[in-house]
């Protein structure tokens, strides 16, 4: 009988979660079983019992190892000394690598976890709701202190994670535009989207004023 055999920097029962993404991404969670799974990976089915109880285990695997991660990042990015702009340029080319190099993870994050156990559910729920929350807490204080447009947080966090949800079309077409093109141009939309170019105007003008004023004393 065929074994499972582990990466050079993973295990067994992380060959058998990204076999089973894979799958989740392309039939759904719901029409893939666990012998499609072993035999995606060349095995028998109850070699993976040796390592995973359940396809339950798995969806509850990948999408809480997605939200682990988001939610590191934020945590990072809340207590560094940024603007609040740059911080949101960081979270935002997270989330842009996040859809590009662990597409298939989050996209079951997105989409599947409708699927999760009762007992997981509520709490997988709970974060997301949180991580949005706090991503429109920091946009309120950007509003507060003139670094972000007077728009609404929460129809802004919305729009935000919309729009890099929209990545999943580049991964499903032919990538004519390059990974790194499609980063810099979407940083740039949204982030021109959050700036008070108003409040910079402004700014800009009262310094301009109080360098003419101090150049007059000067003369």
């Amino acid at each position: 009988m065929a074994k499972i055999i582990a990466t050079k920097n993973g295990s067994k029962k992380d060959v058998i979660v990204q076999s089973a993404a894979s799958l989740f991404k392309e039939k759904g969670y719901a029409a893939t079983s666990m012998r499609d799974i072993a035999e995606s990976i060349g095995v028998e089915a109850p070699s993976l019992y040796n390592h995973i109880e359940s396809k339950k285990e798995i969806l509850n695997e990948i999408c809480f190892k997605v939200a682990r991660l988001f939610t590191a990042h934020l945590e990072e990015v809340e207590v560094s000394a940024n603007s609040i702009l740059d911080k949101m340029e960081s979270i935002i080319r997270f989330h842009i690598s996040m859809m590009i190099e662990e597409y298939e993870n989050v996209y079951i994050s997105d989409h599947e976890w409708r699927h999760l156990p009762e007992s997981f559910l509520a709490d997988f729920k709970s974060r997301r709701s949180n991580y949005r929350s706090r991503l429109a807490t920091l946009l309120q204080k950007g509003i507060d202190n003139n670094e972000v447009n007077r728009i609404n947080p929460e129809v802004a966090v919305l729009t935000i994670l919309s729009a890099i949800g929209g990545i999943e079309s580049w991964q499903r077409s032919s990538k004519q535009i390059d990974s790194k093109s499609l980063e810099e141009n979407m940083v740039k939309m949204l982030i021109d989207g959050l700036r008070n170019d108003s409040a910079i105007s402004i700014s800009t003008a009262n310094n301009n004023k109080n360098g003419q004023s101090s150049l007059n004393k000067t003369i």
